[in-house]
């Protein structure tokens, strides 16, 4: 049996992977650690509990709480085959507001699990980071993993700390370890304080869409899912001290996606309301994914037409999964 140890895993993209993995995968066991702060749902997960069996185990817990991590880490009879560290604290806005937790789950959190996973000799770990530490691009080009980075705001500035200590986990203790930086993300179990569940869910409720600025900046989105496929092939056969780019090549301003939104849900685009840009707003980010493709062989797979069709679907037929998560 192969075992892995996943952090994060009732969040957004965690809950995905959780389900690709154990379904592609029958020798496979995960644990899942996750404090189920606001944007951690475990109802994401819930029918894999009822499912898997003693294929899957979840632990409530802070990975930025150094004790509470090693005594999970020492109650493995095995030593883990990977660690994947999905935890963090994702939303821009809330990081402008509170910094601190950010710092704390992002920065602290990590180091945690890097000097854990290096004493325990596991084989591989894996940092799931964003292209925001990059910054921001202006019209033309994309970012490379050669790119420097430039992060704007104290989420990005704490992911890219992060990814700085993986990697110098990697250059002065030899540890294994890979980073991924992907594109936005949609698709179901995401959070509705996010863009596209955020205006899927109002419009839903014929509630004002909230749209930043002149709405015209601009973002390269990817199906969870095919991030998820992607962190697998990372995972299985990306190169120690290494960085991959996951992207699919979909750039899209805001406002047409807003729009798109509202068609499919049959709302008027006057529900649009345009208000306030954010502060430090980066205005482009597009990923260039062609080491992902060269090295590994991979490449997105789902369309954007279909995959926000399906996603604006998904949320209409689960709003007993989302209600409750409006008052957070």
């Amino acid at each position: 049996m192969t075992h892995w140890i996943l952090t994060g895993g009732c969040g957004f993209i965690g809950s995905n992977f959780v389900r690709l993995a154990l379904a592609q995968r029958p020798e496979l066991t995960i644990t899942n650690i996750d404090l189920l702060t606001y944007a951690g749902n475990r109802e994401s997960l819930r029918d894999i509990e009822q499912s898997a069996g003693d294929r899957y185990r979840f632990i409530q817990a802070d990975i930025a709480d150094a004790a509470a991590m090693a005594s999970i880490f020492d109650g493995h009879s095995v030593v883990p085959d990977a660690v994947i560290n999905f935890a963090a604290e994702s939303h821009v806005d809330r990081s402008i507001t509170d910094p601190g937790s950010f710092i704390r789950t992002n920065i602290v959190g990590t180091a945690n699990l890097l000097e854990l996973a290096r004493a325990k000799g596991v084989a591989r770990f894996l940092q799931v980071s964003t292209d925001e530490v990059y910054g921001s691009l202006g019209a033309e080009g994309l970012f490379t993993e050669q790119s420097p980075i430039q992060p704007n705001s104290p989420y990005s500035a704490s992911k890219a700390s992060a990814d700085l200590l993986a990697r110098a986990a990697f250059h002065t203790f030899g540890q294994n370890v890979v980073v991924t930086r992907c594109s936005n993300n949609y698709g179901p179990y995401q959070f509705p304080e996010k863009l596209i569940p955020l205006m899927i869910v109002n419009a839903m409720r014929d509630r004002k869409l909230p749209v930043y600025g002149d709405g015209k900046n601009v973002r390269d989105w990817i199906h969870v899912e095919d991030h998820c496929e992607a962190i697998m092939r990372v995972l299985d056969a990306g190169t120690a001290g290494e960085v991959y780019n996951i992207g699919s090549d979909n750039e899209w301003e805001n406002i047409a996606i807003v729009k798109e939104i509202l068609s499919a849900v049959g709302k008027p685009e006057s529900l649009i309301e345009y208000v306030k840009d954010r502060p430090g707003h980066d205005r482009r980010y597009a990923i260039d994914s062609t080491r992902m493709a060269d090295e590994l062989g991979w490449r997105a797979k789902r369309g954007f037409t279909d995959g926000l069709q399906q996603t604006v679907e998904w949320f209409q037929n689960n709003e007993a999964w989302w209600q409750p998560l409006l008052t957070r």
